[in-house]
């Protein structure tokens, strides 16, 4: 078995608010990434996705705090560094995509000093040569007008081609570990897929793990070797893609499944989970799913299931499959 490139332990982010209320934000969290990998989190908005990237990355800031686990890159253990420990690590060894490109780059510098930058501070390059690779990688995610683009400024660029640019400056320093957060947000279908199949290229050419932040499961279907669902700040199901899909174990899985549209069908409405998921300050004593789940029984309310292994590296957070067996 190989080391995994990420091993994230029973992590938990809690932010402690003004009120003296606590925000379980990522609340014992566990999950790896092999190398060359490509993982995806799903799950609604406000159940965890976002923030486990950010405490990955070392980008939660005040007054957020990691109280506990671990997130280990290559071996080592990031979770307590200080931030001017992060900013070697950052681009270098893992790089972030942010769900929207218009807020992530900086409207006062031109796309090119941004990638310049990132080659400059870990390459160590001279400006000619950092200004030649970073043309080169804007023509390496599908830029047209390499050459010219590079001294746009970011307003300037339609969506599809800012995310080529924050994928450019994401890949400049030839990271292991890629994170992606909803990378195809606001955009249309068709720039979809081709940002999609870009990092799936990248992927492969770099031999680079890719950690995507997704609640498409289309998506997942398509590029993901390996499938973590989470809700309430926990991971409720854990399997390789096909046998998730194939063999859903999780209520709130099925539920996500159930609500995508069928093409093979017509309907006059599409299947909802009734609710939203509880604030991360209010979350239940038993089960975070529970008012929701159609099949709730009495523990469900009074106690939170464990995740447990309910057959080969297929794990579930659910009182219907008790301790698991494989």
């Amino acid at each position: 078995m190989e080391t995994p490139i990420l091993d994230v332990k029973r992590l938990k982010t809690y932010f402690y608010l003004d009120d003296e209320q606590v925000a379980k934000a990522v609340d014992d969290v566990s999950f790896a990434i092999r190398p060359g990998e490509s993982v995806s989190i799903v799950g609604e908005s406000g159940s965890g996705k976002s923030m486990t990237a950010n405490s990955i990355m070392g980008l939660i800031g005040k007054p957020g705090k990691i109280i506990g686990g671990s997130i280990e890159l290559n071996g080592r253990d990031v979770s307590g560094l200080s931030e001017k420990q992060m900013t070697t690590i950052r681009g270098k060894e893992m790089a972030m995509i942010f769900q929207e490109p218009m807020t992530a780059l900086n409207p006062v510098f031109t796309v090119g000093n941004q990638i310049i930058e990132m080659l400059r501070k870990h390459k160590k390059l001279n400006k000619k040569l950092a200004r030649e690779q970073a043309i080169h990688l804007l023509e390496v995610v599908g830029i047209s007008r390499p050459d010219q683009i590079i001294d746009e400024f970011p307003h300037r660029l339609s969506g599809g081609m800012r995310q080529r640019v924050m994928i450019a400056i994401a890949i400049s320093c030839q990271p292991k570990l890629l994170i992606a957060d909803e990378p195809t947000t606001a955009l249309d279908v068709t720039i979809q897929a081709q940002i999609l199949a870009l990092l799936e290229d990248m992927r492969k050419k770099m031999d680079m793990s890719i950690l995507m932040i997704t609640h498409d499961l289309g998506v997942v279907s398509d590029y993901a070797d390996r499938v973590i669902v989470m809700y309430g700040g926990q991971v409720v199901e854990q399997s390789g893609t096909k046998e998730l899909l194939r063999n859903t174990k999780h209520p709130y899985t099925q539920g996500l499944l159930d609500s995508m549209p069928d093409l093979t069908t017509n309907v006059d409405r599409l299947k909802t989970i009734p609710g939203t998921v509880p604030a991360a300050t209010e979350f239940p004593e038993g089960c975070r799913f529970a008012s929701r789940c159609p099949s709730v029984m009495g523990k469900c309310i009074s106690t939170n299931p464990e995740l447990v292994e309910v057959s080969a590296g297929h794990h579930v957070r659910c009182h219907l499959y008790g301790e698991g067996t494989i």
